[in-house]
């Protein structure tokens, strides 16, 4: 052990050895793993060990396949066996709608590249694993691309070629204490002395809790229960010569593979456990949690149900093991906030499927300053301080366990830590039959329905179809009034806000009383936030984003610091709505002495405005492509200013209305959002954010790279498609398709009510992105004819929103 080590990484599971390997392999051999028992010893010695690449986010399952490809290779670099068993997998649907499922599935795999999957009949999943009963099923999706391997084997292969490229593996000394410095790096202090590093790692696994605390940060992670049991050798299996492939019965909770000549059946059970919510013992290693068959016999009764021979098998052994999750089942992974240099890779339940991704992209972050992929699905800032409440954790957590194998429909809406955070106008908007959603702990309005109406989940349409689409035309007829406190806004002050702005942002800064669109870069010139910008007439600058990306873009803005700018949140403190339609500016009219027509508050302008009893901040914009006014207020009025505006606007048909129908007006003017159209993983080319760059106004961030690309020119852009669609419209990551060959991917899509037509935003190759192209698109798991169209099909010369 060396007093200073460039970087350490805490925690010798199979996480935390894959980190090892990949921070060396991608050119860093100062390294070191430090271990307070063996490798091992926590999760990784008692998992299942199987590995698969489908995952609900694309780009999780994308760097799933990764991690499955690279097996091969860290074998045969150790020298070190791994037990590879590469045996192929099947997920098997009873369900008519997860059949349909599975059929998606499918189609996005194709869209994020791993073509080894296939749909499978019942007669080719019995010739999978010949030991299921395939009665009920109706299909599965199979994947060459899985199997099971040796846990003990597969860490130690990450281990052993991380030291071969020159890391030290330090085993049998727990880290008691971390103590940042004032240079940025950080003193571990172990059990065999202090060490400084550069940069400290969490692959703390089980203790991944303690060690966060250590640094002064609590993490949305928890240990769960988990069963599984071995059986003697089956003779239906011994009598079989070749392996058995891993089969899931989603519908049953099960999964089955062969381990020796018998099976190993596991469950996620209906009704999970907890186990040592603050993370275990420290004195906790190679043991295991006694068995509690009583709590897990309904899924067991299934599975025995599924695979008959299991009545008959002896039981080797059972295993119940404690694992971490977080409440959506993704890993935490990067740098945490407001700590320099301490990074997370955490809650990595699925490990075998996810290690070498999550290693991959936490190396090629902390050497090069951003990962490869777009790993926001993984991304620690994906989650507020509010997510390690022990509450929240303990219902979302036990909400995502539960459902590890039920499928969650697009349109359904879980009830686990909720409510949590409520705009000011809750009570009054619930009243009038608001349905709500979340996002990121608060609640916003999906629609507004009946009282007593429950909308069906499906894949498809529902019956809340309708009621979205009146909405959607009451904002074009008249108006509409949403709830807007779900915008992220950030205050930008101090006598270097401007300059920092300019170099921060790629457009051109507004002048006093204007807004902006603002393209926001990495160094590397991909995006990292479609914002406005305002420059309110008094001088204060707000930045305005999405709410959901708050964490995220506030480590993004302290990373840039600069002297004399402060950015402060104020997302908690203020709420607002956006009042848009052609009779908005009537409606305003009345609640205001102040003139707001169309000269003194022309489009994307922005002032000062008493509306009613409320003293508001006031902005001409509407994504909806309306004449639209975004009205900004403390939250302690936002109910004040519903009541203004609703009694101001009602001989003039407004209603109120919620995102659902937002984001099919938007849609009908092709205007992208974050998470769709734009990512971190997209150049500003690709996306048609470009445009609002302003390349002549000197040195900003990314300003090099988003040159070379406009220079060279894109492979692929955004594309609007008119889809022949039926009684389904496209959602996202539908692969595109033109003669049979994939050509991009859908990267939103809906139902367009003004136009009558079922669109989709996507990202083809240019060859393919003229208007008047045919192309094909998966929608529910069935092709269907499409053509590219002009952009904005509603209102194209944007004459509306600029009234």
């Amino acid at each position: 052990m060396k007093s200073h080590y460039r970087a350490v990484v805490i925690g010798g599971g199979v996480v935390g050895a894959s980190v090892l390997y990949h921070l060396t392999r991608f050119g860093w051999s100062d390294v070191a793993l430090i271990e307070r028992a063996e490798l091992t010893a926590g999760s990784t010695w008692h998992a299942a060990a199987g590995f698969h690449a489908l995952n609900a986010d694309p780009n999780v399952a994308a760097l799933q396949d990764y991690t499955i490809k690279l097996y091969r290779e860290i074998e045969a670099e150790s020298g070190r066996d791994i037990g590879l068993h590469m045996t192929g997998g099947v997920n098997m649907a009873s369900d008519p709608q997860r059949w349909e499922w599975l059929k998606s599935a499918w189609a996005v795999f194709q869209s994020v590249g791993i073509e080894t999957a296939q749909l499978v009949t019942p007669d080719e999943i019995k010739e999978i694993c010949p030991i299921v009963d395939v009665t009920g099923v109706l299909g599965g999706l199979y994947d060459a691309n899985e199997g099971h391997l040796d846990p003990y084997g597969t860490t130690h292969a990450y281990a052993g070629a991380a030291k071969k490229r020159g890391a030290d593996v330090i085993l049998r000394n727990r880290v008691a204490e971390l103590k940042s410095r004032a240079d940025g790096h950080w003193d571990v202090v172990t059990e065999q002395g202090t060490i400084i590093a550069e940069h400290v790692v969490n692959a703390g696994g089980l203790w991944a809790k303690q060690l966060g605390r250590m640094a002064g940060v609590d993490l949305p992670v928890t240990p769960m229960e988990h069963h599984y049991f071995v059986t003697e050798d089956i003779p239906e299996i011994a009598a079989l010569d070749r392996e058995l492939g891993l089969a899931v019965d989603l519908d049953g909770f099960s999964y089955l593979r062969q381990e020796r000549k018998g099976v190993l059946l596991g469950v996620y059970e209906q009704n999970p456990k907890h186990w040592n919510m603050d993370g275990a013992p420290w004195d906790y290693g190679i043991e295991l949690i006694p068995e509690d068959i009583d709590r897990i016999s309904p899924e067991l009764a299934k599975a025995h149900e599924r695979f008959p021979c299991l009545a008959s098998a002896g039981v080797r052994k059972w295993v119940n093991g404690a694992f971490t999750f977080t409440p959506d089942g993704n890993p935490i992974v990067g740098p945490v906030r407001g700590l320099k240099n301490y990074w997370v890779a955490c809650g990595v339940m699925a490990g075998f499927s996810q290690g070498g991704g999550v290693g991959k992209s936490l190396a090629e972050w902390m050497i090069h300053g951003e990962p490869q992929a777009d790993i926001f699905g993984m991304d620690i800032a994906r989650y507020g301080a509010f997510a390690a409440n022990r509450e929240y954790l303990r219902q979302t957590t036990r909400q995502f366990y539960a459902r590890r194998f039920v499928m969650t429909f697009p349109n359904e809406r879980l009830p686990a830590g909720r409510p949590l955070k409520r705009p000011g106008a809750y009570d009054g908007m619930s009243a009038a039959g608001c349905e709500w959603t979340a996002s990121w702990g608060l609640e916003i309005p999906a629609y507004f329905a009946p009282m007593g109406f429950r909308e069906n989940t499906t894949l498809k349409r529902s019956n809340a179809f309708d009621i979205v689409g009146d909405e959607a035309l009451q904002v074009r007829r008249a108006a509409g009034l949403l709830d807007i406190s779900a915008y992220a806004r950030y205050a930008v002050t101090g006598p270097n806000a401007r300059a920092w702005l300019d170099r921060l942002l790629a457009c051109k800064l507004p002048k006093a009383g204007q807004a902006r669109l603002a393209p926001m870069l990495g160094p590397d010139g991909r995006l990292k936030g479609d914002l406005t910008v305002i420059n309110w007439p008094d001088g204060d600058y707000w930045l305005m984003g999405s709410y959901y990306l708050r964490e995220f873009h506030m480590r993004w803005f302290e990373r840039q610091a600069g002297e004399g700018v402060t950015v402060t949140d104020i997302s908690d403190a203020t709420g607002g709505f956006l009042l848009t339609g052609p009779n908005a500016r009537k409606i305003l009219e009345r609640t205001t002495h102040q003139d707001v027509c169309g000269a003194a508050l022309p489009f994307m302008a922005c002032g000062a405005f008493d509306i009613g009893m409320v003293q508001a901040r006031v902005a001409r914009l509407s994504i909806a492509g309306e004449l639209g006014f975004e009205i900004n207020c403390p939250v302690t009025t936002h109910a004040t200013l519903r009541e203004t505006l609703l009694a101001a606007g009602e001989d003039l048909g407004l209603a109120e209305i919620g995102y659902y129908a937002l984001n099919a007006l938007r849609l009908e003017k092709s205007f992208g959002i974050w998470s769709r159209e734009f990512t971190q993983g997209y150049m500003p080319g690709q996306t048609g954010l470009d445009r609002f760059i302003a390349f002549d106004k000197g040195e900003f961030v990314g300003r090099e790279a988003a040159l070379k690309e406009r220079n060279v020119g894109v492979a692929q852009r955004i594309v609007m498609l008119e889809v022949d669609a039926v009684d389904a419209d496209a959602s996202g990551f539908e692969p595109v398709w033109r003669d049979g060959r994939r050509v991009g991917f859908v990267t939103s899509g809906g139902f367009g009510y003004t136009i009558g037509k079922s669109v989709a935003l996507a990202l083809v190759d240019g060859d393919f992105a003229e208007e008047g192209t045919a192309l094909s698109v998966h929608i529910v798991g069935v092709e269907r004819p499409a053509r590219v169209i002009a952009a904005s099909p509603y209102d194209a010369s944007g004459r509306a929103m600029r009234q």
